[in-house]
């Protein structure tokens, strides 16, 4: 199971600096998998009339793509992962392991991060606008980890991304990338109402005065 590549592909494909990316799996071996990249970026409002001195620039939408990769267990999409966060630079990886959310007594807010983990806009229910989607199954993996959790990771790449500028992070290239492989191993997890895992990939040898 490879990540890094489909990553690697859009970043070329759209040039312009990540913000982020996430990775939603369900709690089922060989299930599709949901990789979402959100960029920093704006763009004219299409909907605004022509020559509108006063128009506002929309953000960029963000990329939705299905990765239909066979997969056995949680921690070989840990793996592919974090093997992606380390190569891009990213300071750090979370991964977050959720219930289903249309459990008896579940809080709605665990409804509106679940349909944001599939990229559904909860302002605007059917609105595809703020993402580039090519994910055809994505309504019905929503629905599947509504009632059996699902998955999330996220990490902030400095290599392609955001936070070139701003990084602190000895580990780094020159490019903001890390040579493979990557030191840091996956631990199992549990789909429960837990606090997030976060690997720290990056470190700091010298003192930061500010």
């Amino acid at each position: 199971m490879e990540i890094l590549p489909s990553i690697a592909a859009q970043i070329d494909a759209v040039r312009l600096p990540l913000y982020a990316v996430t990775l939603t799996a369900l709690p089922r071996p060989d299930t599709p998998l949901l990789l979402m990249l959100h960029w920093h970026g704006f763009r004219p409002d299409e909907r605004a009339a022509p020559g509108d001195p006063f128009a506002r620039r929309r953000p960029v939408p963000g990329s939705a793509l299905q990765l239909n990769a066979q997969w056995r267990g949680i921690e070989e999409l840990d793996r592919a992962m974090l093997d992606a966060a380390w190569q891009l630079g990213a300071w750090d990886m979370e991964r977050r392991a959720r219930r289903g959310c249309s459990q008896i007594g579940a809080p709605e807010q665990e409804a509106l991060e679940c349909r944001q983990a599939f990229g559904e806009n909860p302002l605007a229910p059917g609105d595809d606008s703020h993402l580039l989607v090519e994910a055809p199954d994505r309504a019905e993996m929503m629905h599947f980890a509504a009632a059996k959790g699902y998955l999330r990771w996220m990490f902030r790449p400095v290599r392609g991304g955001l936070w070139r500028e701003i990084a602190e992070d000895d580990t780094l290239g020159p490019d903001g990338g890390r040579e493979p492989p990557c030191p840091v191993a996956p631990r199992a997890p549990g789909i429960t109402r837990s606090a997030p895992h976060v690997y720290r990939l990056g470190r700091v040898n010298r003192i930061v005065l500010r």
